[in-house]
């Protein structure tokens, strides 16, 4: 459980970048502005997800 835990946080962040990466590269060549739309709400998501994550992580590792 300990090594779940462990990798959760990561992958969370990266799943932020990704998708932050992917909505940057389709407003940058003028992409369709609705999947940029789609892609930063989507962003805000995972960044919400990805603090709430943490923020377990962090409660999980001090107990």
């Amino acid at each position: 459980m300990n090594d779940f835990v462990d990798y959760l946080a990561p992958v969370a962040v990266a799943a932020v970048a990704v998708v932050l990466v992917l909505g940057l590269l389709n407003m940058m060549r003028g992409g369709n502005p609705n999947r940029s739309q789609t892609l930063m709400r989507w962003r805000v998501f995972l960044q919400f997800a990805a603090i709430i994550i943490v923020m377990g992580v962090i409660w999980f590792k001090s107990a």
